[in-house]
């Protein structure tokens, strides 16, 4: 009988800005107990939430626990921009898209995840602003970037999906500013306020389900053994003996002993404004809620957001391969200079305008661009990897997750088994200078962007 000690726990420097605004939420006790479940969750963002919900949609009767190192709403879940895209967003691809079949296949699996979001807004009377689907727009700032949007609209028109060129005055009309020579609206995408969907997907699932499901934060799984058929985690105060695990915790599968050196652990970095006052609102103009996401990858994104919180502007830019799944509070505010940059280029208007929160937020990659999911262990099942996506890709891997050791055959099971495994990466010290090398290439290829 063999432990396995979890080799490290999850760090996240700087600000939850977007759990911050909401201000009192629910909280959940942290495991203080020994207890007996017949389903762990290990972990509480889109991919252990959703499979939360699976699970009791799946399971009436059974006994599920669901374990959060942090906070729901406060770990990567809600450190993201908030983007859940329909549409073809490979990061690691240059143009986004892929080919026809591939995309026709991620489209309908993407839709899949919006509509199990909306069926939970819907159900868990979600404000507005917590999935609102609004669309997206591509934004361009040169010919370029014109460039990008012009191929990626020919790549649409194939696939039969709609979208909407946008001139320079349309995007101002938008905006509130001239930064931008044009953009891709695109209407299939929702937009988060991804630490209020977390919080209320946890509150409502706890209601509903109050028979069958418990939650639990502030409870971190140190430990784990085999004991005969059962699987036996052991946290700061207690233990969950499972019949059943779901690992969800992303990129720290690797701290659980899984897919060691296979995985890559890239930062994106991130500030938010204070709310605008009335006369800066004002100022500003445009509309009080839009998502712009760049026409080059590693350009920045940017939203305008208004409701819990006041009206704000987020922009998010800078990357970093970093194999420690750890960044520095420096790193945050130094890379926090480039955002202020960026964000001045595009609102001068609001030159007096200062950032309250900055924050860096968690992504994981594969290098063949596949997830970390599958049966890793006898009664263990992973859901993880979700290459830089995590509010779509997460939220099918939890359900598939489920399908798989429920034998529930789906059509995201099906395509989440018809990927390899995650390859292996070069030597540590060949695989830093390589994808940060990568990633200042792309970042200076984007540099208008920024």
């Amino acid at each position: 009988m063999q432990v396995r000690q979890v080799k490290k726990l999850p760090r996240d420097p700087g600000s939850a800005a977007w759990h911050k605004l909401l201000g009192e939420v629910p909280s959940y006790p942290p495991l203080a107990q020994d207890i007996h479940v017949d389903w762990l969750v290990i972990g509480g963002g889109f991919a252990g939430l959703s499979a939360a919900r699976r699970l009791c949609q799946v399971r009436n009767g059974d006994k599920v626990c669901v374990i959060e190192a942090g906070r729901f709403g406060e770990g990567p879940a809600g450190r993201n921009s908030g983007f859940m895209i329909d549409l073809p967003h490979e990061l690691s691809s240059g143009e986004y898209a892929a080919g026809l079949d591939t995309d026709k296949k991620q489209i309908k699996l993407n839709r899949h995840a919006i509509d199990f979001a909306l069926s939970a807004a819907r159900a868990y009377h979600m404000a507005d602003e917590a999935v609102d689907p609004c669309g997206r727009i591509n934004g361009a700032v040169d010919a370029d970037g014109q460039h990008h949007n012009t191929s990626y609209a020919a790549h649409l028109s194939a696939l039969g999906e709609a979208f909407e060129t946008l001139d320079a005055a349309q995007m101002k009309d938008i905006t509130g500013s001239d930064f931008y020579t044009g953009g891709l609206y695109m209407p299939g995408a929702v937009l988060l306020q991804p630490a209020m969907y977390i919080t209320e997907l946890a509150k409502g699932l706890a209601a509903e389900y109050s028979a069958m499901l418990t939650l639990y934060e502030q409870t971190p799984a140190l430990s784990f053994v085999q004991e005969k058929s059962k699987w036996v985690v052991k946290t700061p105060k207690g233990t969950i003996t499972a019949d059943k695990i779901i690992l969800c915790v992303n990129g720290h599968a690797e701290s659980f002993g899984y897919y060691t050196g296979r995985l890559m652990h890239v930062f994106t970095y991130a500030s938010m404004t204070e709310a605008l006052d009335p006369e800066q609102i004002k100022a500003l103009g445009g509309q009080s809620r839009w998502g712009i996401t760049p026409s080059a990858p590693m350009g920045s994104t940017v939203r305008r957001i208004s409701g819990v919180g006041g009206d704000r502007i987020l922009i998010r830019n800078r990357w970093s391969y970093d194999p420690s799944m750890e960044v520095s509070e420096a790193r945050v505010a130094r890379y926090g200079a480039d955002q202020d940059k960026g964000f001045l280029r595009r609102f001068a208007q609001l030159a007096n305008v200062k950032m309250e929160y900055r924050w860096s937020g968690r992504l994981c990659l594969s290098r063949n661009s596949v997830p970390a999911f599958g049966m890793v262990e006898e009664n263990i099942y992973s859901a993880c990897c979700q290459n830089g996506l995590g509010t779509a890709k997460g939220t099918l891997a939890g359900i598939a997750a489920v399908d798989l050791a429920t034998r529930s055959n789906s059509p995201v099971l099906q395509d989440l088994q018809s990927y390899d495994e995650p390859v292996k990466l070069p030597p540590k010290p060949i695989a830093w200078l390589g994808a940060n090398a990568v990633l200042r290439w792309r970042e200076w290829r984007s540099a208008s962007e920024l």
